[in-house]
């Protein structure tokens, strides 16, 4: 069990740098992670309808969390970084 107390000081870096952008979305390979949340699945399957109209995307990876509070495993990490050019992590409510 992880337990993470939000009261402590951090101890990482301040920042953490940003991903870098696709210069453009055309043809890339979708990863959606469900964070289990009302709606994230409808959330998330909209997005990539859309996405795959307007630049010929296409869902290569689908995870869902166990809970909204947990992480994804090292196995789904791994295929979200073998098999998606960009992944959308799908909140709810």
């Amino acid at each position: 069990m992880k337990l993470f107390d939000p009261t402590t000081k951090r101890t990482g870096p301040s920042t953490m740098p940003l991903a870098p952008r696709p210069a453009s979305l055309q043809g890339l390979r979708l990863g959606l992670v469900d964070n289990r949340k009302v709606n994230a699945a409808a959330i998330l399957e909209k997005v990539a309808d859309r996405l795959a109209a307007k630049h010929g995307t296409r869902v290569s990876v689908r995870d869902v969390k166990r809970s909204p509070s947990h992480e994804i495993d090292a196995k789904a990490i791994a295929a979200l970084k073998r098999d998606a050019d960009l992944v959308i992590s799908g909140v709810g409510d």
